[in-house]
């Protein structure tokens, strides 16, 4: 198929490489045109604006997002909207929230334009591997598109979920799960690692032995393992954990839909406290022990 792809960062650029594996065409933007040329080196055609990317793509035209959440994917919207036609298509790969979608999707189909949302899972491995696929829109519109989907995805590895915002959802859904399992991962090692063992633990092997048949493993823990091999105590990283907005989106949905979900909630709250060193509510907990049991405090 013919298609343009907007935004060439960490996902996008080996989603091209990808797509050109698979035989499509695919016309290349990027705000900055150092890997637009990259690309282009490898198959891409390259465009160094939208107006041109879209002049070189067949009707109907596919245009695919890999831009971060939020006003970005809107303002590149917006100006694309002006370029296409009806029966064109955009694809929103990134991590939208479900809300912007079905908002988005109801807007362009005044003008003709359909809206489809992907949820995208593979981070810098999925050039090899595959990139996990969730997709929302109409099912027509993702009838036309599988292609692009079964070139992107590994075997099995996308599905048409529902109606505009479907597919961001279960990826946001996705990721809070990541979420608590990352943080169950952390506290494990973490009490291995104070162990009266931990001094002698090899976390990687342990990380290797664990992938082999147990019912904890997953590839996350093949990733925990390069990790250790790399840096066998992690000394050289810094605790801070940073999240993204499908984290606390997830929360919110949890929230307005009555679930309890305490262990993706726990998580996130945890990556908040991983970003303070010497908390004030931590500073807090200190002095209400002093005050009411007379306990020994540690002057900063």
């Amino acid at each position: 198929m013919n298609i343009g792809m907007v935004g060439l960062g960490r996902m996008g650029m080996n989603m091209v490489r990808r797509l050109l594996q698979g035989g499509h065409n695919v016309v290349a933007y990027n705000r900055s045109p150092d890997k637009t040329e990259e690309i282009m080196a490898e198959g891409a055609q390259g465009s160094f604006s939208l107006a041109e990317l879209v002049g070189k793509l067949d009707s109907p035209r596919i245009v695919w997002l890999m831009l971060p959440a939020g006003k970005p994917v809107d303002d590149h919207i917006a100006e694309l909207r002006g370029l296409l036609q009806k029966d064109d298509i955009i694809i929103e790969g990134g991590n939208s929230n479900y809300h912007d979608d079905i908002r988005r999707s109801a807007d362009l189909r005044a003008d003709g334009i359909h809206y489809v949302d992907a949820g995208v899972s593979g981070g810098i491995w999925g050039l090899k591997v595959g990139y996990c696929t969730m997709v929302g829109g109409e099912q027509k519109i993702f009838k036309y598109l599988e292609p692009v989907f079964k070139s992107l995805a590994p075997i099995d590895g996308y599905l048409y979920c529902g109606a505009a915002g479907a597919g961001h959802f279960v990826k946001m859904i996705h990721n809070g799960i990541e979420y608590g399992m990352m943080q169950a991962y952390g506290e494990g090692f973490a009490l291995l690692e104070a162990s009266p063992y931990g001094e002698n633990l090899d976390f990687g092997k342990i990380s290797h032995l664990w992938n082999q048949g147990s019912v904890v493993r997953s590839w996350l823990l093949e990733l925990l393992e390069e990790a250790f091999a790399k840096d066998p105590k992690l000394a050289e990283l810094s605790g801070y954990v940073d999240d993204s907005g499908e984290g606390r989106w997830t929360v919110e949905e949890a929230i307005n839909s009555s679930v309890a979900a305490p262990v993706i909630t726990m998580a996130l709250f945890q990556r908040f406290a991983s970003r303070k060193e010497n908390a004030f509510e931590n500073r807090v907990l200190a002095a209400l022990r002093r005050e009411f049991g007379g306990h020994a405090v540690k002057k900063a």
